[in-house]
């Protein structure tokens, strides 16, 4: 008989090491609070993904058999995710709605906002889990609030923002220095915060004594 949970997360990661591991960990943790947890993910990376009580189900990010390599291009990777993503993760949603485990809220890496809106459109609350420490959220937060403007360049040094120690140019990101070398990373970066007002909850891989001033 399978099992009642409290709620159903579906858990939905940035296809690379650095972003599946922090949200495998969160995923865990919501398990141990009596949550069922499901992690979506690219059919290239399905295999790459084992925890005991954790369901990992495959969405499509349009190059199932080779993931990002196959894609030659950030531009036409993210691009390809997003229509892919979407409508297959709709299907993942849609597929357990009459279980007796429906899912009740979507977790996603923060480098996918589109991902909030298949929530809203299924009626299930969203929230974005961002990878970065809070300290880099807030740097990026404000490039897209136009209040940190790039590039940034020595004699701009040192970067002071609230509740952050004094930044160097090699403290700082590398591209931000340079925008225009790494222009589909920085504009998946800054769009992190499009959509942000309409999360259900914001989560970030840090926790409140680490950066109490920054979260403040």
């Amino acid at each position: 008989m399978e099992k009642a949970y409290e709620g159903h997360v579906l858990v939905l990661p940035y296809p690379s090491q650095g972003h599946i591991n922090p949200l495998l960990q969160f995923a865990k943790r919501l398990v141990s609070k009596g949550l069922k947890a499901t992690i979506a993910t690219t059919h290239y990376t399905l295999s790459s993904i084992s925890a005991p009580f954790i369901t990992v189900e495959p969405i499509s990010d349009g190059f199932d058999h080779g993931g990002f390599a196959q894609a030659q291009s950030a531009d036409v990777f993210l691009e390809s995710f997003k229509s892919n993503g979407s409508r297959t993760l709709t299907q993942l949603i849609k597929k357990h709605q009459t279980t007796k485990n429906p899912i009740t809220c979507v977790v996603y890496d923060s480098f996918f906002p589109w991902a909030l809106e298949v929530a809203k459109e299924n009626g299930i609350v969203g929230a974005p889990f961002f990878t970065n420490s809070a300290a880099v959220s807030s740097l990026f937060s404000r490039i897209h609030g136009g209040t940190f403007r790039l590039p940034v360049r020595l004699e701009d040094c040192p970067v002071v923002l609230p509740g952050v120690p004094s930044l160097s140019l090699e403290d700082l990101p590398s591209f931000l220095n340079a925008p225009k070398s790494y222009p589909a990373y920085l504009k998946m970066k800054l769009n992190q915060f499009s959509n942000l007002e309409k999360a259900d909850w914001i989560f970030c891989n840090s926790f409140e004594s680490l950066e109490a001033e920054v979260c403040m």
